[in-house]
């Protein structure tokens, strides 16, 4: 029997319509936060790179253990706090900015406590789907969260572009800051039954970290997923370092002009979205895995060949493809993790993962920084995408290369 449409669950529908609020604000952000650096306070490369670290180390830092803590209280709980946290602190740039007193030290504490507020909240957020529309509509509902994400990437990075072009980017920050409060108030509403986990069932931190990362490091097919996002994630840190450089002093954009550059990127992601269901069914869901990022990858080696005027096409296409692999990847695993994990370990499996996937970001943000001050951007651009190709790797030297769909989860071992 067909379950009935997720755009009459009125609980989905919620988290669906806090999601969409508050990656269209995200968006605006990615582009502002590293602009008030490269523009307001004359940043280098070096400097831009730390922001980038400053973002996602919170991943290494309270990883394991966040996910100990949302297998132990309301995941719903979590989400809120944690928008309400992120509203504070991106609220206190243009306050700085207006009073006089904006450091870059101030913007690597806001990218910061971010980090550690995302960490909870997306940990929080994948624990709690499959409770909330059950396991037989997770890639359902994983497609439809990535067309919010990929739909607010298009119109985002425009109008943040026009917005910061308009009223500089410390006061765009601010939409973000209300983006968020508005995803907490739809959050708040949601009235799923959520039961609070039995305290006498928890066997000390350590102990509990322990079995997320066992969990992961023994399943043969997490793994190498983990492996291979990983490798992904620490050359998207060494572009991430280096793009806004490279797009505003070796190609002279405008902050408009980067906005429709990043919404072309976006656009590969909304189609991912859009075609997932279908190249899902016709290629399998275990090839999918591996063959999207083998299908798409090669593209991203047009990034470097950018140039000024009609160059910066190249960097469109790159960017396009990329979205289209990353979304067909991401909603192919993330919803095969969730439907292999026990309800009691999803917080913790899923903290592990972003610990390993994510962990590499600030790696990868230092290290492109590093190369940048060395090298210049474009040669850290090549390095960037030529590493990038070998995230596919760890795929075919899995169980999936030889799959058409992945097993059903009672078939799933280490």
């Amino acid at each position: 029997m067909t379950p009935p449409s997720l755009f009459r669950h009125r609980n989905f529908m919620l988290l669906f319509g806090a999601d969409t609020i508050s990656q269209v604000g995200t968006q605006i952000s990615m582009l502002a936060l590293p602009l008030v650096a490269v523009l307001a306070l004359g940043a280098s490369e070096f400097e831009t790179g730390l922001l980038v670290a400053a973002e996602t180390v919170a991943f290494l830092l309270v990883g394991l253990p966040a996910g100990v803590w949302v297998d132990r209280m309301r995941r719903r709980r979590i989400l809120i706090t944690a928008d309400l946290v992120r509203a504070a602190l991106l609220a206190s740039v243009p306050i700085t900015w207006w009073l006089g007193a904006l450091t870059l030290p101030h913007l690597y504490g806001v990218a910061l406590g971010m980090g550690l507020a995302t960490v909870f909240f997306d940990i929080a957020y994948q624990s709690y789907l499959p409770s909330l529309v059950g396991r037989d509509q997770l890639v359902d509902g994983n497609a439809k969260l990535e067309i919010v994400r990929s739909a607010a990437g298009v119109a985002g990075p425009g109008a943040g572009g026009g917005l910061i072009q308009v009223l500089t980017a410390p006061v765009a920050v601010l939409a973000d800051a209300v983006s968020f409060l508005g995803s907490a108030l739809f959050l708040w509403r949601i009235d799923a039954a959520e039961q609070t986990p039995d305290p006498a069932e928890r066997r000390g931190l350590l102990k509990e970290i322990g079995e997320g990362l066992r969990f992961v490091a023994t399943h043969r097919i997490l793994r190498m997923i983990a492996a291979s996002t990983a490798t992904a994630n620490f050359t998207g840190g060494m572009l991430a370092a280096v793009e806004m450089i490279f797009l505003t002093r070796v190609l002279g954009l405008s902050p408009g002009a980067i906005g429709l550059l990043f919404s072309a990127a976006a656009l590969g992601g909304l189609t991912g979205a859009a075609i997932v269901g279908t190249v899902v069914r016709r290629a399998g869901t275990a090839r999918i895995i591996w063959l999207s990022i083998l299908a798409t990858g090669p593209f991203m080696l047009l990034v470097p060949l950018s140039g000024p005027g009609w160059g910066t096409s190249l960097f469109a296409i790159g960017m396009f493809m990329h979205g289209v692999g990353v979304v067909l990847y991401n909603v192919s695993q993330v919803s095969f993790r969730q439907s292999v994990t026990p309800e009691h370990m999803l917080g913790r499996m899923n903290a592990t993962m972003r610990f390993v996937v994510w962990g590499t970001l600030p790696l990868g943000g230092l290290a492109g920084g590093v190369l940048g001050e060395l090298f210049g951007a474009r040669t850290t651009l090549w390095i960037s995408v030529a590493l990038g190709l070998l995230a596919v790797v760890p795929l075919l030297l899995s169980p999936l290369r030889t799959m058409r769909d992945l097993p059903a989860p009672q078939e799933v071992g280490a």
